[in-house]
């Protein structure tokens, strides 16, 4: 049987067992406590998967829509213009009349002028009725003349007179002949002056009602009016524009983009036509205008721009209401590539001169250089340095650096 005192020293040895132990459990909790704060926290991120995908770059700028081949009708000669009678819109077939023009107006005249007219009037008339009167004479001296001829003929033949006085005869009829000539020219000049002075005081020569001649202006094409420059009655200078004709079927879009843009767009690269308040219309560059402008941007900067003139495919009757000079946006596309492994953009960063992004392996950060190929606005071209499936950081902060902790959402 086992003794008191053996017992007594039993239980205090496992008093002291236990109470080791409890000490050992509690040196390990606050040395566990103590460890969990101060080990670093994992950094809250975002991320995305880097894919294959395709990847198309466009050069984003406004355009204006405008007709392909305009005509500016201009008046050819100066004269009254008659009020056109079309309006903005109307469609015209070549050959037809657009415009009429009249001789301009005779001005008016003062009271002196009037009266140094109207005695030119008369002193031509007068002149005119002397030439007539001339002319009478003339031609009855020249009767006259011609009679004596015969008869002296007459008694040559019979050998009354002489040859000389024949000659004479004969010399006497060519000049009252050339006296008629002379008078009857004189009166032709006389006549023609009158009419000057006529005309210069403001009387016409025509019959009562008779219209004033007009010379009518056609149109080039077969068209529709866009615009017109002058609608009423009026005087117009030769040159002066009365119309711009088109076909608004025939719509194209000039888009300015940045020089160094331009050299990116290749003849037929396909564009997407929007914002122009339907739906999206789709085209192809035509050509890039071989003169650039400088143009002032809303920040101050001077920017050399050029036109790149866009054909539109859609039917026409998805875009019928697109009219002349609307403003429409074009993404034209430079680029495109249908297998690229692509990131988004925002996860890249440069470090030492190059390309470089962090991946999530396991719940660590790990940087990487990549090689980066073409960028749109939403995710970049991945040649070298990442495979698809790759997790990456997206918008990395100064926290975050190869080794560090990251915890996301999946």
């Amino acid at each position: 049987m086992e003794q008191p005192e053996a017992k007594h020293r039993s239980s205090k040895k496992r008093g002291r067992l236990i109470k080791r132990a409890v000490l050992v459990v509690s040196l390990l909790v606050v040395l566990g406590g103590t460890f969990m704060a101060v080990r670093p926290q994992p950094h809250e991120v975002e991320t995305a998967l880097a894919e294959r995908g395709q990847l198309i770059v466009t050069v984003d700028e406004d355009g204006t829509s405008r007709v392909r081949d305009r005509y500016f009708v201009s008046a050819p000669l100066a004269g009254n213009l008659a009020r056109i009678t079309l309006r903005a819109g109307d469609e015209v077939k070549q050959g037809q009349v657009l415009a009429r023009i009249l001789p301009l107006s005779t001005p008016l005249l003062d009271t002196r002028t009037k009266s140094e007219g109207e005695a030119r009037v008369s002193a031509a008339l007068a002149g005119l009725r002397q030439a007539r009167a001339q002319i009478e004479r003339a031609q009855a001296a020249l009767d006259f003349a011609k009679r004596e001829a015969q008869s002296i003929e007459k008694l040559a033949k019979a050998g009354t007179l002489g040859s000389h006085d024949l000659e004479r005869a004969k010399l006497e009829e060519r000049s009252r002949q050339a006296e008629l000539t002379s008078a009857e020219f004189s009166a032709k000049v006389a006549s023609h002056q009158l009419a000057m002075a006529q005309s210069a005081l403001g009387h016409f020569d025509g019959k009562k009602g008779q219209e004033a001649e007009q010379f009518e202006v056609t149109s080039p094409t077969t068209g529709r009016v866009l615009k017109i420059f002058q609608q009423s009655e009026g005087v117009v200078l030769a040159g002066a524009q009365l119309l711009e004709i088109g076909d608004p079927t025939a719509l194209e879009v000039a888009a300015d983009v940045l020089t160094s843009d331009a050299v990116h767009i290749a003849p037929g690269a396909n564009v997407s036509l929007e914002q122009w308040g339907g739906e999206a219309l789709t085209g192809a560059v035509r050509l890039v205008e071989p003169s650039a402008f400088t143009r002032v941007s809303a920040l101050g900067v001077e920017e050399q721009r050029v036109n790149a003139i866009i054909e539109i495919n859609a039917p026409y009757e998805k875009w019928r209401l697109l009219g002349d000079g609307y403003r429409v946006e074009a993404r034209i596309e430079t680029y495109r590539n249908a297998s690229a492994v692509k990131v988004p953009w925002n996860a890249l960063f440069h470090r030492a001169g190059k390309w470089a992004v962090f991946v999530v392996e396991g719940d660590v950060a790990q940087e990487k250089h990549v090689e980066v190929g073409r960028r749109n606005e939403t995710h970049a071209e991945i040649l070298a340095g990442l495979e698809p499936g790759a997790r990456v950081i997206l918008h990395p902060g100064d926290k975050i650096a190869t080794g560090v902790r990251v915890v996301f959402s999946p």
